[in-house]
């Protein structure tokens, strides 16, 4: 069987780029298996097998990869080596890594963020696999984390409401990620994913009120409360290191790329279009 009749596996098939992923792949007649810890809560096209597979538990990776050719990985560094093992045993020909831009800081090494996706790209890129990267800078879909508040009528919690990010569509990263595992040219390259405009968080906050009608207020926090505040959901060296980014952008713009124009023909959605797509997120 040729690379091009074997499935494409997808891993994390319950997260919104795995879900575009899936129907622009299958829409273009790409056979495709979704995989996930709980895959009977996936919601798959007719046709389209649905498998279990735990990036934690190598138990589950033989069957998964079994038939493979290619394959959407998650970055989860806890049993990456014992994954690549199992792609390479099981023949698979190219790996497409979601890592992060958090990478090519100078100090990502020591950074908890960003040393988790560089574990593993450094793990597929030592393998005998093709591996592709594809290292977004900040998603749109951040932002959701702000709908609890909005909803509730109350202040959104900042630390610093002028840093910058690079919010970018998740649709835009399936079409990037699609793109680079069917089209052979683009096999093995690096790609540093942006959205098509450096935003602080103030002016994020002000685009969500004009479309959806819910005004967001701004508390303006000291770190040290922010991660108090969010300590029951990002433990604290990955707060840390979320609270040293945005010091470190903040008032000042982070670079952009033309990566999703490259790869997708299109320019990045803007902001306003993600949150048009998710007025519901914070209108309930």
């Amino acid at each position: 069987m040729s690379e091009n009749t074997c499935p494409i596996l997808l891993t994390g098939g319950r997260g919104a780029v795995a879900t575009h992923l899936l129907a622009l792949l299958h829409a273009g007649g790409h056979p495709v298996r979704v995989a996930s810890r709980a895959p009977e809560r996936l919601r798959v096209p007719a046709g389209v097998p649905a498998i279990a597979c735990d990036l934690r538990d190598p138990a589950t990776f033989p069957a998964a990869l079994s038939g493979v050719g290619a394959v959407f990985l998650y970055a989860e560094a806890a049993r990456i080596g014992e994954f690549v093992d199992a792609a390479v045993t099981a023949g698979v020909q190219h790996i497409v890594l979601l890592s992060s831009a958090s990478v090519l800081g100078a100090g990502a090494a020591g950074d908890p963020l960003a040393r988790a996706h560089l574990d593993v790209e450094t793990a597929l890129l030592a393998a005998p696999i093709a591996t592709t990267l594809l290292r977004p800078g900040s998603f749109a879909s951040n932002a959701a984390a702000w709908s609890w508040p909005i909803r509730a009528g109350r202040p959104v919690s900042l630390p610093y409401p002028d840093a910058h990010t690079d919010p970018l569509h998740e649709r835009d990263l399936a079409e990037a990620a699609r793109t680079v595992l069917t089209d052979p040219r683009h096999r093995g390259g690096h790609f540093h994913l942006t959205g098509p405009q450096s935003l602080t968080f103030r002016r994020q906050l002000d685009v969500i009120g004009a479309i959806t009608g819910r005004s967001a207020t701004i508390a303006h926090v000291s770190p040290q409360e922010w991660k108090r505040e969010m300590s029951e959901h990002i433990p604290g060296p990955y707060a840390d290191a979320l609270v040293d980014f945005w010091r470190s952008h903040d008032g000042r713009p982070v670079p952009l790329t033309d990566a999703v124009e490259r790869l997708t023909g299109h320019t990045p959605r803007p902001f306003a279009t993600w949150v048009g797509d998710h007025v519901a997120d914070f209108t309930g």
